[in-house]
């Protein structure tokens, strides 16, 4: 009876220890620290993160779209595509974003908005299918736990894409989103190479 729980418990785990090793394997070397370093690409695309009330954007958030605006200034990237949760009225991400970088001199006609990136998955699909980045069109900017799994998603929905890593935060909702994100790695294998599910809004 014990060898067969452990066996239970031992098969899904190596499952997803093995898709985490693979997506991290397929993004080494893809990920950008240093804006300098970057090669150029057309878009930007910054995954949205918590808004606090009055539109202030979490750390995390705040963090993204600075790495972003700092590409944009250097002349790496052309426009940002800013995707999002607006999903509930009085919260919109998208909008946020949006504010901060055009407080920080990004022009407003650099920047497109996706207000239906409810997830990464979604955000991935529609970056190709809504608003047509092509393959190595683009670089993805979230924290570098998040950036393997974004990269991977993108990949095989068609949008091949390196990474921008934003700085990281800390504490309580830092530790809890590296947690989250092992589950979350498996889930956007099995619907990016598996399901291939159309997202809450595809168009």
């Amino acid at each position: 009876m014990c060898l067969a729980i452990l066996v239970l418990v031992a098969l899904p785990l190596s499952g997803v220890l093995l898709i985490e090793a693979r997506m991290d394997a397929e993004t080494r070397g893809k990920i950008y620290h240093d804006v300098s370093a970057a090669p150029h690409r057309r878009v930007a695309i910054v995954f949205g993160a918590q808004v606090l009330p009055g539109g202030r954007l979490s750390v995390a958030l705040a963090h993204r779209v600075d790495a972003a605006v700092a590409l944009y200034q250097a002349g790496k990237v052309d426009e940002l595509l800013l995707t999002g949760d607006n999903s509930s009225p009085g919260y919109d991400e998208p909008d946020a974003m949006r504010d901060y970088a055009v407080a920080r001199g990004v022009p407003p006609g650099a920047i497109a908005l996706d207000y239906a990136g409810l997830r990464t998955y979604d955000s991935c699909y529609r970056a190709g299918k809504v608003f047509g980045v092509r393959p190595d069109e683009a670089i993805l900017v979230t924290q570098d736990y998040h950036l393997p799994r974004a990269m991977y998603t993108c990949d095989e929905l068609g949008v091949r894409a390196i990474g921008f890593a934003a700085a990281p935060f800390f504490g309580p909702s830092a530790d809890s989103a590296v947690e989250r994100e092992h589950p979350a790695r498996w889930l956007a294998w099995w619907q990016a190479t598996i399901t291939r599910p159309l997202p809450r809004f595809p168009q």
